[in-house]
């Protein structure tokens, strides 16, 4: 894929080469930025970085912007949001071939990724006419009642394993509730990441200045995109190391910060899971897009009579995966990861954990970025791949004999994200989540689920709760809350 081979009817090059998004393509004075395939290491092409100067000019014009988008009616912005969602739906087969190229999503993530942004438009078209306050009760004689107003500008700060709905899920409720948006994508995938969404808001009719696209390298442009005054939230996704110095960043000038950051998820068999299709499920968890999702299972805790069962099935499955480039003819499985950085890591965790004692029944080899689903047996709490969140196509596997060890085992992390259990006894399931902290629980599901009406977050290292998704969460995330009360005549005081 390059910028000669590129569809156009979206995503012209001769566009945003070279360009940020402030409501028109401009030159950014942060110099340009090559993007490379992570598969064959093409170029894709070259995108602007914005300095930290223009992110405050981008944030003065957003602030104009927004008075006179709040100020119109609800249905004027729904109009525009349920545009865009069509717009995602009608440019799938472009957006995807990005996403494939660019961010190695195999193409059913991809499509995924893309009909999920439509979505989070359709639902935050919806969201712009919910209630926006309740009436209170008062002891005085007067009309008491909350009210919720836009925050004015919201920065969003999103990572490259899911560009797409990683930005669009903070982008479109905070402009259905009448903000505006400044959106800064991670430098590997500011493609699909950023210019994707610049264009389907430019054509579904968004005014100008109110979603401003603004790739970065380092850590000077989401600095300022965060000290910038006219920022009052921020919608951080990505790794907990970061997201502390966001969110000391933020409340160092007095901002709100919704964190959604790691996980090192587990997934409890139980004794009496189906074994047919248990295998599967957690193949799934640890496997899809390479592992590189904050949900993926990173802990396979597996009852030990029917733990070497499981664990061959497993590993049955991981070597018959397709690994190669999602861009290609040839359909796949598993892309690359996203750099060698991030390749060495998890062949560290691998190694390191087979050193100490873990065995390896598959994979634990790589040719480029591409990483052959592994599985792990026999890891203990001891070991890097039990500690640490692998963000890699790893699936480690520890026994357990009971269920007090098994909610020890879940509940020895520093994460709180997501929490999958498979039993043929449901309401035991249920019972064993009630012990396990987590922000999301799927009972006879993998630890990797999301959708758009649902409010999605984690506990403890994995963020600050539910923060995006459904209207209540949206509301909370991107308004600021107004106590107003109302008299007829003048109130009389003793002074």
């Amino acid at each position: 894929m390059s910028t000669t081979t590129t569809a156009t009817r979206l995503l012209d090059p001769t566009r945003w080469t070279s360009k940020i998004w402030t409501g028109e393509w401009t030159s950014g004075a942060g110099g340009e930025h090559a993007v490379q395939s992570p598969s064959t290491g093409a170029l894709l092409g070259r995108i602007g970085f914005a300095s930290p100067d223009q992110v405050d000019a981008a944030a003065e014009t957003a602030a104009a912007a927004q008075h006179d988008w709040a100020a119109r009616s609800y249905e004027e912005r729904a109009a525009v949001l349920r545009c865009a969602g069509d717009l995602w739906q009608a440019h799938i087969d472009e957006v995807t071939l990005w996403l494939r190229a660019e961010s190695g999503s195999a193409a059913a993530k991809a499509r995924f990724e893309v009909q999920t942004a439509a979505q989070e438009c359709y639902e935050a078209a919806a969201l712009a006419s919910v209630p926006y306050g309740e009436v209170l009760r008062s002891t005085q004689p007067r009309l008491s009642f909350s009210r919720h107003f836009p925050v004015g500008v919201v920065g969003v700060i999103a990572p490259f394993n899911a560009p797409i709905v990683l930005s669009i899920r903070a982008v479109a409720p905070a402009l259905a509730l009448g903000n505006a948006v400044l959106l800064k994508p991670d430098s590997r995938t500011p493609i699909s990441g950023g210019v994707t969404l610049a264009a389907i808001f430019e054509e579904a009719g968004l005014p100008p200045g109110l979603l401003q696209v603004l790739p970065g390298h380092g850590a000077s442009t989401g600095e300022r995109l965060i000290t910038t005054p006219r920022t009052r939230v921020i919608a951080f996704t990505g790794s907990t190391g970061v997201g502390r110095r966001v969110g000391e960043l933020a409340a160092r000038h007095l901002k709100r910060a919704h964190l959604e950051l790691g996980g090192n998820n587990a997934l409890i068999v139980m004794h009496d899971a189906d074994l047919a299709h248990a295998p599967s499920v957690g193949a799934a968890g640890s496997f899809v897009h390479q592992g590189q999702i904050c949900m993926a299972t990173g802990r396979h805790l597996v009852h030990e009579s029917i733990a070497d069962d499981y664990v061959a099935r497993l590993s049955e499955r991981a070597e018959a995966l397709v690994v190669g480039d999602p861009a290609g003819e040839e359909p796949v499985q598993l892309g690359p990861v996203i750099d060698e950085r991030q390749r060495d890591s998890i062949h560290a965790i691998v190694t390191d954990s087979v050193a100490a004692g873990a065995k390896l029944r598959a994979g634990g080899s790589y040719q480029g970025l591409f990483y052959r689903p592994t599985v792990l047996d026999r890891v203990t709490p001891d070991h890097r791949a039990f500690r640490e969140e692998i963000f890699g196509p790893v699936a480690p596997v520890i026994r357990f004999s009971t269920l007090d060890e098994a909610v020890e085992l879940a509940r020895d992390t520093e994460y709180g994200l997501s929490l999958g259990i498979l039993t043929r006894d449901v309401m035991r399931g249920l019972q064993l989540a009630d012990r396990i902290p987590s922000g999301n629980v799927h009972i006879n599901d993998q630890t990797v689920n999301d959708e758009a009406p649902v409010p999605f977050g984690g506990v403890g290292n994995s963020g600050t709760g539910s923060r995006h998704g459904g209207h209540l969460a949206n509301i909370e995330a991107f308004t600021e809350t107004q106590w107003t009360t109302l008299r007829g005549d003048l109130a009389h005081h003793p002074f």
